[in-house]
């Protein structure tokens, strides 16, 4: 037995290697490990349950310590020649070693390039954080009387209201301007905002606006309102730029905000957009017949005050198709890429977009709304006077809003950009406007069947997750099936609530599938957090697919 271990010993005591040995030796092991584990898994798994190796103090580091390492010992230890001897022996190691390392030190201590080695996100292709970003909302019955009590906080001088010529006469635009009046809040009205705006509608405002020069901006309406309201604070507050300077790329040049903008109060009067805490605005641009907009954070309001009362005058099918519109906004979020995935990866944090791809905080949000949906949409379309449905929608639209506001959206809504902005003689039923008119929730539901079908091979759990909550019995269901009782779902859902027979139904036809896709391909921002790749093909094959429903 001594023996043995007297043979471990000497095994373990033979001929240390030496320091370009060790290296080698680790670089040889490192490779084979990258190759393959001993059981087929990729290092990145075997890895995870190891602790992090420790780092290995640099030479000049280990001179210093030297004196620590071999101390000198007490006085009279050894003969005064072998004292000195040593002492001499342990100066010139550390003379060496700091020759050496003065050429070329990276430790923390010692290194002047240190702090400048590459930063971890420039070496990444694809993005690792997402953040959160949203309005604060105020949410009550009659609690828009308190917007003046709001403005004369911020001690707003001159406040600009905006709304369109079918809100200014009706009880919300009134609350506001009571609440106003009671607060002593000079305000001016612009009343002129086009339901689904353009990129002249949005100039028009802001025209207005710079010429105001206003402190502060209240925003009585729908996404319209809401939208038009952020584009003519932004460019207000920021006069010398061009109008595409912070338009969504390709279409304009997509420049970061930068400019501080005035206090803004979102009070919405539709359950739908979820506008009031976005940072998004859309709009159509007429010279190439496409919805595009402009994405920032910087430009969400201030305050989002949700006001149940105001959805109580809205018609019928004004409710469905903002309905529609949280319906999709819920579903994409929670099916978008994830934002691991989402590329490429911002060299600074301002760069990062404000649609990040699915995220735990957004799919919290995104799934409560689609409940909400499931349980109140239909009562709160076919039932006007059911106060609790129209309430609940109208959080609804808030919490779809917080969670696609950070998540993102993808086809239905990549799509229904060109299905608007193509439309050629469609009037919605309830829209009191004077010109053709597809509504945006509309737009977007009209593909959904077709649309989740294509994407669910990708992330099929959550597709029949969506269809469990809005109703469909998934206990005998197949997982390679999820996409086909998604849309089966869907479509049910459309059709109780009268929804037009498909793209055909408003005018649509075969011919026109060219440049709707010529539409869509634009819209990079939002088509490409789909979970799933798309090419023009079959983007061709989802219009098609889309001709009619039922």
């Amino acid at each position: 037995m001594d023996q043995v271990a007297k043979g471990r010993r000497s095994k373990r005591s033979s001929s240390p290697l030496s320091l370009q040995q060790t290296l080698s030796r680790g670089g040889r092991i490192q490779q084979e490990r990258s190759t393959k584990t001993g059981k087929g898994e990729s290092l990145a798994n075997h890895e995870q349950s190891r602790p992090p190796p420790r780092s290995l103090p640099c030479m000049l580091c280990t001179a210093e310590l030297l004196p620590l390492a071999f101390p000198a010992g007490p006085a009279g230890a050894l003969p005064p020649q072998a004292a000195a001897a040593m002492a001499g022996g342990r100066e010139r190691v550390a003379h060496l070693l700091r020759q050496l390392q003065r050429a070329a030190c990276q430790c923390p201590a010692h290194s002047h390039t240190y702090s400048q080695a590459p930063e971890h996100a420039a070496l990444r292709r694809t993005d690792y954080a997402f953040e959160m970003a949203v309005s604060n909302i105020r949410y009550g019955e009659g609690v828009t009387k308190e917007v003046g009590m709001d403005l004369q906080n911020l001690d707003a001088r001159k406040v600009c209201v905006m709304t369109d010529k079918n809100l200014c006469q009706l009880p919300p635009v009134k609350a506001v301007l009571n609440s106003l009046t009671k607060n002593r809040i000079t305000f001016q009205m612009y009343d002129d905002v086009r339901v689904e705006p353009t990129d002249q509608s949005f100039m028009d405002a802001i025209t207005f606006a710079k010429k105001g020069e206003f402190d502060a901006y209240v925003a009585v309406g729908g996404g319209s309102v809401i939208d038009t309201c952020k584009a003519a604070n932004l460019y207000a507050s920021s006069p010398e730029s061009d109008f595409l300077d912070y338009v969504n790329a390709p279409i304009g040049k997509g420049k970061s905000v930068t400019v501080p903008l005035k206090p803004f109060i979102a009070v919405p009067t539709t359950a739908g957009t979820g506008s009031e805490t976005t940072g998004i605005a859309i709009f159509d641009y007429k010279e190439l017949k496409v919805k595009t907009g402009i994405a920032s954070r910087a430009i969400k309001p201030t305050l989002g005050m949700i006001d149940p009362l105001h959805t109580l005058h809205m018609p019928e099918r004004v409710v469905a198709n903002g309905g529609f519109d949280v319906l999709c906004h819920a579903l994409e979020a929670y099916t978008a890429l994830p934002y691991k995935m989402r590329s490429p990866c911002p060299s600074n944090p301002i760069n990062r977009p404000a649609y990040q791809g699915s995220n735990p905080i957004s799919d919290v949000w995104a799934v409560h709304a689609l409940r909400i949906v499931a349980k109140y949409l239909k009562r709160a379309v076919r039932m006007p006077d059911d106060h609790e449905a129209r309430a609940n929608m109208h959080l609804a639209s808030a919490f779809a809003g917080i969670g696609f506001g950070n998540a993102g959206v993808h086809l239905c809504h990549g799509m229904s950009y060109p299905i608007s902005g193509l439309v050629k003689s469609y009037k919605a039923k309830d829209y009191n406007v004077d010109h053709p008119l597809v509504p945006h929730g509309l737009s977007v539901v009209l593909t959904s069947p077709a649309v989740f079908t294509f994407t669910a091979e990708m992330c099929p759990e959550r597709h029949l997750e969506a269809a469990e909550i809005l109703g469909a019995d998934i206990r005998t269901a197949k997982i390679k099936d999820a996409g086909l009782i998604l849309a089966d779902t869907l479509r049910k859902f459309l059709f109780y609530l009268n929804v037009d027979d498909g793209l055909a139904a408003i005018g649509y036809s075969k011919a026109d599938i060219p440049a709707l896709v010529k539409g869509t391909l634009p819209q990079e921002r939002v088509t490409k957090l789909a979970p799933r790749p798309q090419t023009e093909e079959e983007l061709s094959a989802l219009f098609e697919a889309s001709m009619k429903l039922y």
